[in-house]
């Protein structure tokens, strides 16, 4: 039986060109010491120049020159094992990067689809649009097409015996078909027959479809032939490069001629603007510069991963997390390839749940990448009646509307209709066709189709549904999603017959099947996830603002939090299921880091006081909003009460760093401003108002006061859930430098620089310390995020010395709190041996636990925070949290660590 390589803990290392191989080598040590079991590394094959995250990958054959190369990556790899540390890589199946670093890409650019690797990307070579049949849309450019032409913007330029097309600071391939316009004329200035035989050969190259491999490899062939022809013939005849060069600046002065050699191209140059509507090819959520790829092919998941799979079998990397798998066609499949290529990996996807929302147990992997248990994590720590009161709060201030779901849905219609209006439009095509193949449907419209789709798509509750028609798989799950979708939709959309939505229904649930219908469920399922990550996580969550800590990837900041039955039915089910998937706090993605989330959690308990300070800022800082008094003064109520939390939360926060902040915030809002349409006068607004109120001592001494009334319960939170993470069924991960608080906001402000030299030396203090008052020592330098260390420390010691009590055999069991204030306390126990209990809510608890008490287990337990000893059987809350905050016991009698 193949035993899996299930990682004790992980930590997350963002690497790029100023944080490299050897840097990351150099903490090696540390993190072993700290009690970690597993780096956890961004992608790290060959991305981009300059990328700053890995994921915009251009080459899958080798390691990331930036980051040291294969000889940088074998002594990181070395010093791991050295250090006792094993490894897991975030992988990127699902798109590739643009861009002439990208050999599959400038292929494609060359060739069309006599590239030989045409199949590799997720291309529409015949949308409904005839002028972009057979073509590429390249939106780089920065105005109009014919503008940029005429004012010489667009340029052929010569590179050795080779032609290029420069523009916009690109550089793109030239079709070898289209030479013959510059190496005719060559010919005729060099009085060249040679040359003139070459560019009617290159003119003679035929055009096979990417399904016909064998003529597209004899083409690769000839053309490879022409070119290294061409090339001795200019080493042998000095003159041809002269002649080329004149015929090049001859084109290049002749509009029409270039305009003509332009159109003749595999690609088609736009205005960068046109992308969102007529893109012909299948992105990366939004991102033009990332290509879908048509991964489910076999040779192309073989290609793209022969080295991730050579370093599992050989244990260079033990495991793997797979990005956005939700945007792959056939998410199960993938899955299933990837576990027969590596049977004792340990694989996780980042795969986003809603609410109430489970990993498909069918998919075999060991589960998620941990948002869900974040959400949870924070749900549990809100209060549920203040968040109510924070509704009201934020309503009277900002005067926005408090629906969620409403203001997702429209979120969802409008980013359909514009970011990704050219997924819509593919979609809109496909189900116009099936239309058109039934009698009974054929009189819908393209316009009606279009709305529908968009509606439909709004209206998933979840990121997509796993229908597999050529399998004929679907579950009741899935067949619920649908229907509830659809009949959303219905009530939504009065003016759209409701027998299309219905037909749409059908179609999905394989009801009705075909070829075209197959299709369009591939497709649409692939587009639900963009759907509800940039409706919703990039846009309604900038626009909602009633509590900011809660608006996080895959939750519903409507809900009031969840109680503690709750978070023990959720770990339940973990343990029954997927007991080593990953548990997190912050990623390289979230809204907020874990401190700042566990901050902004105690206003939900104090809202009225919140909601109070609140106004008497606004009225403060009145003059430094510009514009008229009122609704028109800029910033906006709804920005300027996302201001205030945010400075809450992240408290100390430098101005550059909170108009960062705030500018990427209003911008994804999208509601007066945006990425693509700058306001200008409302971005400066703010960005002043900023600079003044943050050097107004009024307020920055009210602020201070606030924050140093939240912040010791915030800290009380961050220890809970972090020990919760370190406790709960799963393999606890830590995001770079969250040893310590750290007051994080979204990237690229999580992504800064870690002090490693600092938590070194902290953690050598740490481990100095000893005595009976070892946590009163602990706590006294809180302000240096020493309780966070040594939480983090002494449950990583505990899960590497007693790996039995976290393992899938380990039962997660609720232990029984009783007394006034039992709802302030979450308690449980871990296989027969490991109790946690930590604190919830105790801003408004204020220390008066009265008569709580929790029911241990029989047996002799010693607290790993505090080394003192409690009796199994009734425990005073009280005398539990006396010394330390959250509480981690372990049976007496078993050795301690």
């Amino acid at each position: 039986m193949t035993m899996l390589r299930i990682p004790g803990s992980t930590y997350r290392l963002q690497l790029h060109k100023d944080f490299t191989f050897d840097d990351a080598a150099r903490i090696a040590d540390y993190l072993h010491e700290l009690g970690i079991s597993h780096v956890y590394c961004s992608p790290y094959l060959q991305a981009a120049p300059g990328s700053v995250h890995g994921y915009d990958v251009v080459s899958h054959q080798r390691v990331n020159e930036e980051l040291g190369g294969a000889k940088g990556h074998e002594r990181f790899c070395k010093k791991l094992g050295e250090s006792d540390l094993g490894q897991v890589l975030d992988i990127v199946p699902n798109h590739m990067s643009l861009g002439k670093e990208n050999r599959y890409w400038w292929d494609v650019l060359e060739n069309g689809t006599s590239s030989r690797y045409a199949s590799f990307f997720d291309i529409d070579w015949q949308p409904e649009e005839e002028r972009l049949r057979d073509k590429v849309l390249v939106p780089i450019l920065g105005d109009q097409y014919g503008r940029v032409l005429q004012e010489g913007g667009i340029k052929v330029v010569r590179r050795g015996s080779k032609f290029q097309v420069e523009c916009s600071g690109q550089t793109l391939p030239v079709s070898p078909p289209s030479l013959p316009v510059i190496l005719s004329r060559a010919a005729e200035y060099a009085n060249s027959d040679t040359l003139s035989f070459l560019a009617a050969s290159f003119g003679r190259l035929p055009a096979p479809e990417y399904v016909d491999r064998r003529t597209i490899l004899a083409r690769h062939r000839d053309k490879v032939v022409l070119f290294t022809l061409l090339e001795r013939l200019c080493e042998e005849e000095p003159g041809i490069f002269k002649a080329m060069d004149d015929a090049v600046t001859e084109l290049n002065g002749n509009f029409d001629g270039l305009d003509d050699f332009l159109n003749q191209q595999n690609y088609r140059l736009s205005y960068w603007k046109t992308a969102d509507q007529q893109l012909s090819y299948r992105r990366f959520f939004d991102v033009n510069s990332l290509i879908g790829l048509r991964v489910e092919r076999e040779y192309v998941f073989e290609e793209t991963h022969a080295l991730i799979v050579d370093w599992l079998k050989r244990g260079v990397i033990d495991g793997v997390r797979v990005d956005h798998p939700d945007g792959l066609r056939d998410p199960l499949e993938y899955m299933r390839r990837l576990r027969q290529h590596a049977p004792d990996a340990w694989v996780v996807g980042e795969k986003i749940l809603e609410p109430g929302e489970f990993l498909p147990e069918s998919w075999p992997i060991q589960g998620t990448s941990g948002y869900d248990f974040l959400n949870v994590a924070a749900g549990v720590l809100v209060a549920p009646d203040g968040l109510a009161e924070l509704t009201a709060v934020y309503s009277e201030f900002t005067g926005q509307p408090t629906d969620f779901r409403a203001i997702a849905h429209e979120k969802k219609v409008s980013v359909s209709q514009e970011a990704l209006g050219s997924d819509v439009n593919r979609l809109t095509s496909l189900f116009v066709e099936i239309c058109e193949a039934n009698r009974d449907r054929r009189d819908y419209t393209t316009a009606e189709v279009r709305r529908a789709v968009r509606e439909v798509a709004a209206c998933f509750s979840v990121y997509r549904s796993y229908v597999v028609p050529e399998r004929e798989e679907i579950t009741e799950e899935d067949r619920e999603h649908i229907a509830e979708a659809t009949e959303c939709a219905k009530q939504q959309r009065h003016d759209i017959d409701g027998g299309l939505f219905d037909f749409m229904r059908d179609v999905l649930t394989t009801a009705v099947t075909g070829k075209k219908e197959s299709e369009f469920v591939q497709r649409f399922q692939q587009f639900t996830g963009p759907v509800m990550a940039k409706g919703v996580e990039d846009t309604a969550f900038y626009c909602f603002n009633r509590l900011t800590g809660l608006n996080e990837v895959g939750s519903d900041p409507g809900r009031n939090g969840i109680s503690v039955g709750e978070f023990h039915a959720y770990c339940e089910k973990m343990q029954a299921t997927h007991p080593s998937t990953m548990t997190t706090l912050s990623t390289h993605d979230t809204k907020r880091s874990d401190d700042v989330r566990a901050r902004l959690a105690v206003l939900s308990e104090i809202p009225n006081k919140f909601g109070a300070a609140v106004q008497r800022w606004s009225r403060m800082n009145s003059a430094f909003r510009t514009g008229k008094r009122g609704e028109s003064a800029m910033p906006d109520r709804n920005t300027e009460y996302l201001y205030y939390q945010t400075l809450i939360g992240a408290w100390p926060l430098p101005i550059d760093r909170a108009q960062a902040y705030m500018l990427k915030a209003v911008r994804e809002a999208k509601q007066q401003t945006s990425w693509v349409a700058n306001n200008k006068e409302f971005e400066e607004a703010l960005r002043l108002f900023i600079e003044l109120t943050l050097n107004y001592a009024p307020f920055l001494r009210e602020l201070q006061q606030f924050v140093a009334r939240v912040q010791d319960a915030g800290r009380v939170n961050s220890l809970a859930q972090t020990l919760l993470k370190h406790t709960a069924p799963g393999v606890p991960d830590l995001y770079q430098g969250g040893e310590l608080w750290d007051l994080s906001l979204v990237d690229p402000d999580n992504r800064r620089p870690v002090d490693y030299a600092v938590r070194r030396r902290l953690l050598q203090e740490l481990l100095r310390m000893s005595g009976d008052d070892i946590a009163t020592q602990i706590m006294m330098r809180a302000d240096e995020g020493l309780p966070k260390m040594w939480t983090i420390h002494r449950a990583l010691q505990l899960r590497r010395k007693r790996p039995e009590c976290f393992s899938a055999d380990a039962d997660y069991t609720p232990l029984e709190v009783d007394g006034d204030k039992h709802d302030h306390v979450i308690a449980y126990l871990r296989g027969e041996d490991v109790v946690t209990i930590v604190p919830r809510l105790t801003l408004q608890l204020a220390g008066a636990w009265k008569d709580t008490i929790v029911v241990l287990p029989k047996g002799r337990w010693r607290n790993e925070f505090t080394g003192s000893i409690v009796e199994g059987g009734v425990v005073s809350m009280k005398l539990l949290v006396k010394d330390f905050p959250v509480v981690l016991l372990v049976r007496e009698e078993l050795g301690a660590i």
